[in-house]
C-alpha cells in the first residue's frame, strides 16, 4: 500500500473486499455517539451507474466492523445515496431509493435491525443542523450523471415545465409535510442576466443549510444543453427558510474560468467559504458575509492547490482543504489554522492508479469531520485496488 504520511496514522476502516464511500463533504456521516460512521457498498468504481444497479448501505465501526442495513438504486459515486442518520431517530438512517411503481425518487426511513418504516415523498438532499427539516431537489435533472440517480433519466427540456411550482423544497422530518421554499420563477426573476438563460438548460445543485438552520445555500446552473454540460455557468442563491428573501449573491462572474469550484457555509449564520483564485495566485481559502452587498472577501490562507472541498473544523479553529496536484493525480489533505493561516499536510494519497471511463466516477477525498473535531474520514483509492473509507485520529 501506498503510504499516506509519515507523521500520521491514517487506518482504512472499510474491509478490503470491495469498493466502500461515503460520499461529500458538507454532510456528517456519524451518528450521535461516533459509534458507526455511515458508507456505501459497490459493485464497481469505472463506470457510471446503469439503470437498477444497486448499492449496499451500511455503516463501519472506527474499528472496522460493518454492517449492511439496506439496499438502493439511487447512487451516484460522488455523493452517495445522501444518506444520513435520522436527527430525530438515532436508530433510524434516511437515505434516497427509487420507486420502481411510482417511478419517482423518495427518501426512505429504515430503522437499524427492523426495516424500512416510513417514506417521504420527496428524495432529501441535505438537513438542517436543528434536525428539523430537510432542503429537496430535483436530483434527476442534474445532467452531471456522478451526481445523480441512472433510474431517473435527465430533464427533456431546457427548462422545468412548471417553473412556479418546481424547485427547491423543504421537508418536516417530524411530519414530512412539503412546501416550495423558491421556486425556478423566483430564481429567474432575480437572475443577475436572467437573458443568459433563453435557451438553455437549468438545474439546481448542491443545496446546504447555515449553521443555525436559518438560511439556505444552493446553485442554479445553465449550459447549452442536458448533454453539454462541461461549460456551465453558476449562480449561487441563498435565502432565508420562509423563503421570501431570495437573491443571487455570487453570480457567474466570480465562478468563470474556475475561479471557484467548492462553497459551503462557514461558521457564522451569514459566512460563506469558497476556494478563490481571485487574484490570479493561486485558490485561497476566502470568506464573506453574503447579507453584506455589495459583499467584501476575507482571505483566511493562502493557496492550497487546485479545487479544494473546505469545511471548518466543529469549533471554528480549523480548516479542512483537499486538493488536486495538477496531472500528477496525488490528492493532498491540508488542515489550516483558521487565526494564523499556518497550513500541516495530514496526507498525500496518490490517485494515479484510478482507472475511470468518466470524470464523474473518480474519488475524490470529500474530508469530513466528526460532530467532535476528533476524527477526519476520507475516501480514497491510494491502494490502487479498492476505494475504501480512511480514518485520522487527530
Amino acid at each position: 500500500m501506498n503510504p499516506i504520511s509519515s507523521i500520521y496514522n491514517w487506518r482504512r476502516i472499510t474491509p478490503d473486499d470491495g469498493h466502500y464511500f461515503f460520499g461529500y463533504y458538507d454532510r456528517n456521516p456519524w451518528n450521535a455517539d461516533q459509534s458507526l460512521h455511515l458508507v456505501l457498498k459497490v459493485g464497481q468504481c469505472e463506470r457510471l451507474p446503469l439503470p437498477g444497479e444497486k448499492a449496499e448501505i451500511g455503516a463501519v465501526t472506527p474499528n472496522g466492523n460493518w454492517r449492511k442495513f439496506t439496499e438502493t438504486r439511487a447512487w451516484c459515486h460522488q455523493q452517495g445515496c445522501m444518506e444520513f442518520f435520522h436527527p430525530q431517530r438515532p436508530d433510524c438512517i434516511l437515505y434516497n431509493d427509487y420507486d420502481v411503481e411510482t417511478h419517482r425518487l423518495e427518501a426512505r426511513i429504515f430503522q437499524i435491525g427492523k426495516g424500512e418504516i416510513g417514506r417521504y415523498s420527496r428524495s432529501i438532499y441535505t438537513l438542517a443542523p436543528n434536525g428539523q427539516f430537510g432542503v429537496s431537489l430535483d436530483i434527476g435533472r442534474i445532467p452531471r450523471r456522478g451526481y445523480s440517480y441512472a433510474d431517473v433519466p435527465v430533464g427533456e427540456t431546457l427548462h422545468p415545465a412548471d417553473l412556479d411550482h418546481d424547485g427547491l423544497f423543504l421537508i418536516d422530518l417530524k411530519t414530512g409535510k412539503e412546501k416550495l421554499l423558491v421556486s425556478y420563477r423566483a430564481m429567474l426573476e432575480r437572475h443577475s442576466y436572467r437573458y443568459s438563460t433563453e435557451g438553455r438548460y437549468i438545474w439546481l445543485n448542491h443545496a446546504i443549510v447555515n449553521c443555525d438552520s436559518t438560511r439556505v445555500l444552493w446553485l442554479l446552473r445553465q449550459a447549452a444543453d442536458q448533454h453539454r454540460v462541461h461549460n456551465w455557468k453558476t449562480f449561487m442563491y441563498t435565502c432565508g427558510i420562509d423563503g421570501k428573501d431570495p437573491v443571487c449573491v455570487l453570480p457567474d462572474v466570480y465562478w468563470s474560468h474556475w475561479m471557484i469550484t467548492h462553497q459551503i457555509w462557514g461558521r457564522t449564520p451569514h459566512e460563506i467559504l469558497v476556494d478563490a483564485n481571485w487574484d490570479g495566485t493561486g485558490y485561497h481559502a476566502v470568506v464573506f458575509d453574503e447579507s453584506e452587498h455589495p459583499f467584501r472577501a476575507v482571505k483566511l490562507a493562502d493557496s492550497h492547490g487546485r479545487g479544494a472541498h473546505m469545511i471548518f473544523s466543529p469549533d471554528g479553529t480549523k480548516l479542512l482543504a483537499d486538493s488536486y496536484s495538477g496531472t500528477e493525480g496525488i490528492q493532498t489533505l491540508a488542515m489550516i489554522d483558521v487565526k494564523t493561516g499556518k497550513m500541516e499536510i495530514l496526507g498525500r494519497f496518490n490517485h494515479r492508479p484510478e482507472k475511470v471511463d468518466d470524470d464523474d466516477t473518480r474519488c475524490d477525498l470529500h474530508p469530513r469531520w466528526s460532530p467532535d473535531g476528533h476524527y477526519i474520514t476520507v475516501d480514497s483509492i491510494h491502494d490502487g485496488k479498492y476505494r475504501g473509507c480512511y480514518l485520522l485520529k487527530i
